[in-house]
């Protein structure tokens, strides 16, 4: 049994603690803020409870696998309940002002490929024919890459991989918005398909082709919600942690990883940290888990000398987006705007170019997207209201400002909080929208830094373009410096709550000099005896 110090309370520090804790070893996780969660947080006001975070429940195989290694089930965990639709797409109102037809996603391949086939004949056939190839990519990256430490290169040389090369190579030398444009014509399907490369934190003009497996998970699997919101899965996932015995401490702010050096070589030897009363305490440790953003791990808390990823690392680094986020409390309902909504801007480049561009600034219009979880579940609103979260992309740029509460943030992020509202009430026939509204949060790039300790202020992380992808991405452990590991979005495998989990499971792998490349073998429960 090792002492093993974790930095951070998000999905990937709690996750890496109680999987730690359940193969024996004592973990205790440090928390700078006042509460747990990192950026998968919950804000709570006059009855509203929002979530501050992720909101898509995808890849729920994930899920299922990290509960199944904590010894239980999504099933005993979580309530998840199937959308249907599985979201809406709004556009632009047209030259006479009113709004253009929504387009209305359903839940299951069959409904999707009616849509498609409605708005593009033909589609339909290529659509079968995109999911079967997501699928079989998707596939292929849980077997072989999302899970690997690649601390061996033996785990690819499979017959399956080697079988599969010359179409991996294919997919990762295209790019995400072509190969969808080579299949479909329909502007609709074509966004569609390249969005989901933003959750990414990547534009989908330069995202590889690879990712196009997300549309195996929205089309073809459908999307799901856990009642009580993310942060029921953040309550969970620490609760597992805590009665496998970790110990969470809040309002603890690491200040530096402690090392030792002997005969060349550095070794982890615990932490320094900070309470809230500014009294400083160290902590002994043989292994530390960093779950806080790679960036501040490695040039705030390790000396110059002992960074894997140092200054100059990252200047070559691309970042993903930053975010506008404003949490909306609305008086009546909104019957208008089902549980997800995507709105859409005509000038699909321009949007991009705007926020990855050489010359990046808030895009205008901007493509915005909106969660109603009122929609679905009763208890994140007072009755007779609703909840929305609205998630804008903008530049990774702290110096963008930050939020506030009721307008008073800074004059930027108000600004395009102002008009991400106007849009949702134009575009979605919802004209009194900004009368009704009687609770108003937003956050911007400044927080995400203050907060989270963020690389440039940024919402997700490095980008998810091929450089910074897989083995290209920074990896879990430090070359510098022994029992030093890192999990979270941050790193290897990337963005994402279920990257989250399997960035967990890997400092797990490389713990126990495990090399290989897929899920860990799930430990037999003991049948349930029924009283």
């Amino acid at each position: 049994m090792s002492r093993v110090a974790v930095v951070g309370a998000g999905v990937a520090g709690l996750a890496v603690a109680g999987l730690l804790a359940r193969d024996g070893h004592e973990v205790t996780v440090y928390e700078k803020n006042s509460r747990i969660g990192g950026r998968a947080g919950t804000v709570e006001r006059d009855g509203f409870r929002f979530d501050s975070g992720p909101s898509w429940y995808l890849m729920p195989e994930v899920f299922d696998h990290f509960f199944a290694m904590m010894g239980t089930s999504t099933e005993e965990q979580l309530d998840l309940t199937p959308l249907d639709p599985g979201y809406r797409v709004f556009r632009s109102p047209a030259a006479d002002g009113r709004p253009s037809p929504s387009v209305t996603v359903p839940a299951g391949r069959t409904a999707v490929s009616r849509l498609f086939e409605s708005r593009e004949p033909g589609a339909a056939r290529a659509l079968a024919s995109y999911l079967d190839s997501a699928h079989d990519a998707r596939v292929m990256a849980e077997r072989y890459f999302l899970y690997n430490p690649f601390t061996r290169w033996r785990t690819l040389m499979t017959t399956e991989v080697l079988k599969a090369l010359p179409r991996m190579l294919t997919l990762l030398g295209t790019r995400l918005q072509s190969f969808a444009a080579r299949r479909f014509r329909d502007p609709v399907i074509r966004q569609l398909l390249g969005y989901p490369a933003v959750f990414l934190g990547t534009d989908p003009r330069t995202a590889p082709a690879m990712y196009h497996l997300m549309s195996a998970l929205d089309l073809d699997e459908g999307v799901s919600y856990p009642q009580g919101g993310f942060w029921r899965v953040v309550e969970r996932i620490a609760e597992l942690a805590e009665d496998a015995g970790v110990r969470i401490v809040t309002d603890a702010e690491v200040t530096a990883i402690r090392t030792t050096v002997a005969s060349g070589a550095a070794a982890a030897t615990g932490i320094r940290w900070q309470g809230a009363d500014g009294l400083a305490h160290t902590a002994d440790a043989d292994v530390v888990v960093s779950g806080a953003d790679l960036h501040h791990t490695e040039t705030a808390l390790l000396p110059p000398g002992l960074r894997t990823y140092p200054d100059s690392w990252w200047q070559r680094r691309t970042s993903g987006p930053g975010a506008v986020l404003v949490m909306l409390g609305i008086r009546g309902s909104l019957p208008q705007l089902p549980h997800h909504s995507l709105f859409f801007t005509e000038d699909w480049d321009a949007n991009f170019d705007a926020i990855f561009g050489d010359a990046p600034s808030i895009p205008s219009p901007a493509s915005t997207y909106v969660c109603r979880p009122s929609a679905t579940d009763s208890t994140v609103a007072p009755e007779g209201h609703e909840n929305l979260f609205v998630l804008v992309p903008i530049p990774a740029d702290a110096a963008l400002g930050g939020g506030g509460s009721d307008g008073g943030g800074s004059a930027a992020i108000e600004r395009a909080a102002d008009a991400a509202i106007d849009r949702i009430a134009t575009w979605a026939g919802i004209d009194d929208l900004r009368e009704r509204i009687v609770v108003r949060k937003t956050t911007g790039p400044a927080d995400f830094l203050e907060d989270y300790n963020s690389w440039r202020g940024g919402m997700l992380g490095p980008a998810h373009i091929l450089t910074q992808s897989a083995m290209f991405r920074a990896q879990n452990a430090s070359r510098r410096v022994s029992g030093l590991y890192y999990a979270g979005a941050t790193t290897a495998p990337g963005v994402g709550v279920p990257m989250c989990l399997i960035s967990a499971e890997i400092v797990l792998k490389r713990i126990r000099g495990d090399h290989s490349a897929g899920p860990l073998t799930e430990p037999a429960r003991a049948a349930r005896v029924e009283a």
